[in-house]
């Protein structure tokens, strides 16, 4: 009988996963053992040579068949660092990915922290999902008045338990579709977004991680992708102060269509497009003429 320690069960582990075709294995094979023991992932080397409990073992192995089933690690262990925290995530929630975090980059470099109340900017997010994108800002940014709407129920939920356990400065949050639930002429200086973009064709091809688990209301963007983009630019003048900006995040290949919309609408003065680390075209930013 082999006495699996810590050391043999993380080998084995990230084999399986290899013969899985399981990205980035010794790392995941760390993550959720260090979950399902609930220690450090720094304690898997200082106790490497501890055995472990039969039931610690079963534990282990329901986590192990999860990830086989292609369910992400995010989900297994509730949690997905983000920008400079971790978040809860669940069934329900897009996960939120690095590449967005160019999107709260850009908006602490257009907002600041604001000390003064008189000088506080309206800032808005369409779409909010676990909230790590309105809370990064607001942690980076404090002082300003932050709101964020989802139409997902488990959306709004995880995003406000977020907010209180991450968040000094307040956030507030309401469901709706977009700007539907906003008053006529209620204005933002600020209102950003990582809307739905990937074509409804596209969605099948997307790995098993992607489209059998996450959610189909936060990545189908319609049969062109853009959908979404098209609504936010539509009615998003009517609910920007002159001067005010757009961020929206977009599909690396994206640039040109989204080009195309957004130079039908002659309230915005200046587009710009904005590349992530890896290079690729992640932003479009849109200033309201004023």
């Amino acid at each position: 009988m082999i006495d699996w320690t810590i050391i043999k069960i993380l080998s084995w582990t990230e084999s399986y996963f290899k013969d899985h075709s399981i990205d980035s294995p010794r790392l995941t094979a760390e993550i959720l053992l260090c979950f399902s023991l609930g220690i450090r992932r720094l304690d898997l080397y200082l106790q490497h040579d501890r055995p472990l409990e039969k039931n610690e073992l079963a534990q282990f192995k329901v986590l192990i068949k999860r990830r086989i089933g292609r369910e992400p690690v995010a989900y297994i262990t509730g949690e997905k660092g983000f920008y400079e925290s971790n978040f809860q995530v669940k069934k329900g929630v897009l996960i939120p990915r690095p590449d967005t975090e160019v999107l709260v980059e850009t908006a602490i470099d257009l907002l600041g922290p604001c000390k003064d109340p008189s000088k506080a900017k309206n800032v808005l997010e369409l779409g909010v999902g676990s909230g790590a994108i309105v809370i990064s800002l607001a942690k980076a940014c404090p002082g300003h008045n932050y709101l964020g709407c989802d139409l997902s129920f488990v959306a709004l939920e995880t995003a406000i338990e977020n907010a209180a356990n991450l968040a000094e400065t307040p956030i507030g949050f309401f469901q709706g579709s977009w700007f539907d639930a906003l008053r006529p002429k209620e204005s933002f200086d600020l209102i950003l977004s990582n809307p739905p973009y990937i074509p409804t064709k596209d969605i099948q091809g997307l790995v098993s991680e992607i489209k059998r688990h996450e959610p189909l209301l936060a990545l189908d963007g319609g049969e062109d992708g853009l959908d979404p983009i098209r609504n936010i630019l539509d009615n998003g003048r009517d609910h920007l102060v002159p001067g005010g900006r757009i961020l929206i995040e977009m599909g690396f290949d994206q640039k040109e269509e989204v080009a195309s919309i957004a130079k039908t609408f002659s309230e915005y003065e200046t587009i710009e497009f904005i590349k992530d680390l890896a290079g690729h075209t992640r932003l479009v930013s849109l200033r309201k003429m004023g």
